[in-house]
């Protein structure tokens, strides 16, 4: 399905805090080497205490602006998605268009589907595109994403997020073709009200991540005619480093199609902001021509494919603030200032207003 809408501009933010996988283990007894493995996870961002899913978002969309080189005004739409919203009630995506300086006459939302949030967004925006109905639209992922102390989640659940701004000309990717795979499969969940989430452990790989990636994956390439060598670039949601290279691995894609937009061993697992920055990383480094496979997943359950080709104009226009900078800015904390950055400490109140 041949479509005429792409990808004008991308922007990324990722904290400057780390936390080392040794320094969680140290304090709950785990063996680190033993975690590494299973998981394959080395460090995660940490959110100071003045980030939050919005200021991660206002950050990436200003840097998707910069690099778009467009007219904010001109962005009819913008959509966040997370499952980190700060505020139950009052959208992200206003707070987003008044620091980009975007204009009234638009049309805003916040999304929320687990970690597949951001690419639910970049759908809905490719739609308004192709119809006519604006010129530009934003769609971002961000997160801040939450696990109870002492459970598996907290090693990898992390911070950052991705903006894209979509449209038809000057044009650095175009998306070629984009499905969804959707099923009630209740892999993760939290209910109003709850702090921490809660997970099927093992069940959340199969029937829950892998069907859903797996299937999306084959039903995007089948409906194209296209096979596995014929991508250059692959990235999957990556809730571990280990997931997304075992299902490149079902799928027959080669292991180094997927190293350039592998993140999570270093930055963790930033849900919403997870396919959409390693495709971001891809972006940073790709050439005309190539091909990517990007293939996003969110609990509950659901993925989304999408078939990206590269333009001259990604070699003619860098982005000047490639998600490499950010990974290469860091200090590390222990992990009491980390319990302290992410309200883990009851009855000290870090509040926001």
């Amino acid at each position: 399905m041949k479509m005429d809408v792409g990808i004008v501009g991308y922007g990324v933010y990722i904290p400057r805090y780390r936390i080392k996988t040794e320094e969680i283990a140290k304090v709950w007894g785990d063996d680190a080497g033993s975690i590494k493995n299973s998981l394959l996870i080395y460090e995660k961002t940490v959110p100071a205490l003045d980030e939050d899913t919005a200021t991660i978002a206002v950050e990436s969309a200003r840097n998707a602006v910069q690099h778009a080189r467009i007219n904010p005004k001109e962005i009819g739409s913008i959509y966040v998605g997370s499952e980190s919203h700060p505020y139950v009630v009052k959208p992200t995506s206003t707070i987003v268009a008044a620091a980009i300086d975007a204009v009234p006459d638009m049309t805003a939302a916040d999304y929320e589907f687990a970690c597949k949030a951001g690419t639910a967004a970049i759908q809905t925006t490719m739609g308004l595109v192709k119809s006519g109905m604006i010129k530009y639209g934003m769609a971002v992922g961000a997160d801040t994403s939450q696990g109870k102390p002492g459970d598996a989640l907290e090693y990898t659940a992390s911070a950052g997020g991705a903006a894209y701004i979509i449209g038809k000309d000057n044009l650095i990717a175009r998306i070629l073709d984009t499905y969804s795979y959707t099923t009630d499969t209740p892999d993760f969940w939290r209910r109003e009200g709850q702090e921490f989430p809660s997970h099927g452990a093992r069940f959340t790989g199969q029937p829950a991540y892998f069907k859903h990636v797996i299937e999306a994956a084959k039903e995007i390439m089948k409906r194209n005619n296209l096979k596995p060598e014929d991508f250059d670039y692959a990235v999957f949601h990556q809730p571990n480093g280990k997931f997304p290279l075992k299902a490149a691995e079902i799928l027959g894609i080669e292991k180094k199609r997927l190293e350039t937009g592998l993140l999570t061993p270093y930055i963790g697992n930033t849900y919403s902001g997870s396919t959409m920055l390693g495709l971001a990383r891809i972006l940073d480094d790709a050439v005309s021509g190539d091909r990517v496979l990007a293939v996003s997943y969110g609990s509950g359950a659901g993925s989304d494919a999408f078939i990206i080709e590269v333009t001259k104009e990604n070699e003619k226009r860098r982005n000047s603030k490639p998600l490499k900078a950010y990974m290469d800015r860091k200090e590390y904390v222990e992990y009491s200032t980390y319990a302290k950055f992410k309200g883990k400490i009851k009855g000290v109140k870090l509040e926001k207003p």
